[in-house]
């Protein structure tokens, strides 16, 4: 038989534990309007509005880089050992 852990009623996650999960292990990928590039990119140069592009983040959501192709930014996470996951 397949044990399965439970979560009580009562189980309460912090906010700095929350923050933490998957630090180191996981990376979101997450598309992104070029016109919201500067709020999560402040050095990132102009980009022509209109773009979709894609933004990966680290599990605390720290921004790590942005590319203009899904594919780049999982390859970016599997580089740096982290497993992708999108976010929408």
């Amino acid at each position: 038989m397949t044990e399965v852990a439970t979560i009580t009623e009562n189980a309460a996650v912090t906010t700095e534990a929350l923050a933490h999960l998957g630090e180191g292990l996981i990376a979101y990928v997450k598309p992104v309007r070029s016109e919201d590039v500067p709020g999560l990119f402040p050095q990132a140069p102009d980009i022509a509005p209109g773009l979709q592009l894609f933004a990966l983040h680290a599990a605390d959501g720290t921004p790590i880089m942005l590319t203009d192709s899904r594919e780049a930014a999982i390859a970016n996470a599997w580089s740096q050992e982290l497993q992708a996951v999108s976010v929408h």
